[in-house]
This record gives C-alpha cells, sequence and structure tokens, in this order.
C-alpha cells in the first residue's frame, strides 16, 4: 500500500505544542506515515494576509488525512479565520459528519459516550445578512438550512456507530417544540433510519435537557446525534462532565471518500497558556488515534488508546506527558515486535 500523506496544520497558540507531542507520539507507533506541514492561522494572516488560498486547499485535498492543532489569537478579528479556514475546510473537503467521543478519565465511565454532530449545515451554513446595518432599526438575520442528505448521512452514521458498541442505544437531540421544521425533518429521519437498524434503542431529549442530564449523569449517554450548534453546545458539556476539555478530541469526517477527514482536539488556541508548558496534550494525542483508526492502522490505534489511558490521570508538563505517552507506545510496540 501506498504510504499514506497526512497534512499537518499547527495552528496557533498552544497548537504547534501539542501537535508536537503528538507527532512525537506518532513516531513511536512507527506507522508508516509521511507528513507535510503547512503554515496556516493566525501568525500566517497577521504576516502577508493569508488565510486559506486555493492553491492550498488544492493541495491539502491530495492528502489521506488532516491533522490540526487550533487556530485563533486575540489580534484576528473573531470569526476570520473559523469562517476562511475551519469552515472553509468543512464545507469544501465535504467533512459532513464530527465524530466526538469522551470517555470519563477516572475509569468509572468505561464506554463513555460519543457525540455525533453533523458539520456542515444549519446555523453555520452562512445563510443570512443585515438589513439597516448600524442604525436603530438594524435588523441581522441567521438561518439555518438543513438538507434531508446532509442529515441522513449523520444519523445513518450514528446508527451504524451505535450498532457495534455493548450498549447499542441512540438519542437524538433537537429542539422539535420551537424549531417545527428543522426539528421534523431531523425527527423523521431519526424515525425512518431506526427502522433499518431494530438492534439500537432510540430515544429523544430536548437540547436544554440534554445539557442538563449530561451534567446530572453523563453515563445514561451512549450516542447522541444532534445538529451543527447543539453539538457544538453538547461536546462542551461532554467535555466538562468527563474530565475537561483538554482530553477532547474530534474527528471531521468525509464519508464518501472523495477527500481527506481531519482530526482535531476540541480545545481552542488557548493563547493565554501558550508558552506555559501546562496545555494537555492528550485531546490532540486521542484526535491521532481517531487519524489512525481511519487510515487502517488500527493496531497503531490501539496503543495509543491504551497508553493515553494510562496517563489520563498524569500530572505533568506538555512535554512530560507526552513524553510518557511515547514511551508507553514505544513499550507496547516492542513487546508487540517481540511476542
Amino acid at each position: 500500500m501506498e504510504t499514506p500523506l497526512v497534512a499537518v496544520i499547527p495552528g496557533d497558540g498552544i497548537g504547534p505544542e501539542v501537535i508536537a507531542e503528538t507527532l512525537k507520539v506518532l513516531d513511536a507507533t512507527g506507522a508508516d506515515i509521511k507528513t507535510v506541514h503547512y503554515d496556516l492561522g493566525a501568525e500566517r494572516y497577521l504576516r502577508d494576509g493569508t488565510i486559506l488560498p486555493d492553491e492550498l486547499l488544492d493541495e491539502l485535498r491530495t492528502s489521506n488525512a488532516i491533522l490540526l492543532g487550533a487556530i485563533g489569537h486575540p489580534s484576528v478579528p473573531s470569526g476570520l479565520l473559523e469562517q476562511g479556514l475551519l469552515l472553509k475546510l468543512r464545507f469544501e473537503l465535504n467533512l459532513g459528519v464530527n465524530h466526538r467521543p469522551f470517555r470519563g478519565k477516572s475509569g468509572t465511565f468505561d464506554d463513555g459516550l460519543v457525540v455525533v454532530r453533523e458539520n456542515s449545515e444549519g446555523l453555520y451554513s452562512g445563510e443570512g445578512g443585515f438589513l439597516n446595518r448600524g442604525s436603530a432599526h438594524e435588523i441581522a438575520m441567521q438561518g439555518s438550512i438543513n438538507t434531508r442528505r446532509g442529515v441522513e448521512r449523520c444519523i445513518r452514521y450514528a446508527f451504524h456507530l451505535a450498532a457495534k458498541r455493548p450498549r447499542r442505544h441512540l438519542t437524538m437531540v433537537h429542539k422539535t417544540n420551537v424549531l417545527p421544521y428543522a426539528g421534523d425533518l431531523w425527527l423523521r429521519t431519526f424515525h425512518d433510519l431506526s427502522i433499518e437498524f431494530p438492534e439500537v434503542t432510540t430515544e429523544y431529549h430536548h437540547a436544554d435537557a440534554a445539557c442538563m442530564y449530561l451534567v446530572q449523569d453523563p453515563t445514561q449517554y451512549d450516542v447522541i446525534v444532534t445538529d451543527n450548534i447543539f453539538g457544538d453546545l453538547l461536546s462542551d458539556v461532554a467535555a466538562a462532565v468527563t474530565g475537561g476539555i483538554g482530553f477532547a478530541a474530534s474527528a471531521n469526517l468525509n464519508l464518501d471518500d472523495d477527500g481527506p477527514s481531519l482530526f482535531e482536539p476540541v480545545h481552542g488556541s488557548a493563547p493565554d497558556i501558550c508558552g506555559t508548558s501546562r496545555a494537555n496534550p492528550l485531546a490532540a494525542i486521542s484526535s491521532l488515534m481517531l487519524l489512525l483508526e481511519t487510515l487502517g492502522f488500527s493496531r497503531e490505534s490501539a496503543w495509543i488508546e491504551e497508553a493515553s489511558t494510562a496517563a489520563a490521570a498524569m500530572q505533568g508538563t506538555t512535554t512530560a506527558i507526552g513524553d510518557a505517552i511515547a514511551q508507553m507506545v514505544s513499550d507496547l510496540r516492542n513487546a508487540h515486535v517481540h511476542a
């Protein structure tokens, strides 16, 4: 098999720090993967105004996967990089589903839960505009666009995922009581697909109630499927109740296999702790685990999962945690070689 190519975008703030540890762990696995670095993010924009030109986007299309650290800096206007880089990658690379796993670091929540978030529609689709902007009569409009194809793609993925997990339970989250059009499309699609997966038990929760239930008892959830904005919010709640945002990984998936998927920690660039060695690299390292699994390196992914679980409660600097996980992965690899 041809050596896979992974495009690496370290990004801003703590992004380069956690990506450095992640690549250290990748090297420890011995996986036959080639990496190419791309200078994109706030620093690049502030230097020469570049966000994501079409020629670089075309280069990224030729990779087998993308590993992203984090983007954003207070010196860049809010939304500029999010829309021009991150959301552009999601839309242009057909990254329709966002897979976000969470597991309690204490080991008491072994199966964890997964939030499956629709990734390219809803309120993030960019539909909207202003009337009389800047005046006393200003009106701002922001629309949620939902297509049957996008909704079905996301829900079908969630059903397949739930069917493979021990509990085989799927909860759809929305606000059908106050969003009757988008909510109706989501709920009808959910019910239609449930017929194809009789082995999966199903449930529906309103989004506000789901936030409360996650705080009260996250173990009641197995797989959650939801739209873009609710998935964004629920992911942060799930991260908070299962150890913190520093443990939260994600996979932005191209399910049509016509381009690379993108893997990134859920956390942001955290410029306030940049350079302090306080950034937790586990979210980025766990994102690498998802990347390797997607590319077919299941054995190497399992080594990272085992090492990351063992290091979940570890205290130390960014580098120390990365070193420890890399060493454990290396030991697991050597044990496999000599088995």
